[in-house]
């Protein structure tokens, strides 16, 4: 019975000690995103539009590149299969 007891007990305790220390650490991280926030909203709007547009572009190009090359892939892996298949259906009509 004792060891439920102090179960009991270690598990309270844990929620609780839990509770405190994720109520901090998102304090914290609230607290950083809205230092971050106020200095943005400090910088000119046009000047963050511009480094916002510039970023999209970037990311744009990068998935268009990353695209490309998983196409190209999965044709080699086309051309594979297809080169395989004719090997096979070769040596089953020479049979």
């Amino acid at each position: 019975m004792n060891e439920k007891d102090n179960f009991g007990g270690g598990f309270i305790l844990g929620t609780i000690i839990g509770g405190v220390v994720g109520g901090i650490i998102g304090t914290v991280i609230a607290n950083k995103n809205q230092e971050n926030k106020s200095n943005l909203d400090n910088e000119s709007p046009i000047k963050h539009r511009q480094y916002s547009m510039i970023d999209e572009e970037e990311d744009i190009e990068n998935e268009r590149l990353s695209l490309e090359e998983k196409i190209n892939q999965l044709n080699h892996a086309i051309d594979d299969v297809r080169v395989t298949l004719l090997k096979n259906t070769e040596t089953v009509d020479n049979t």
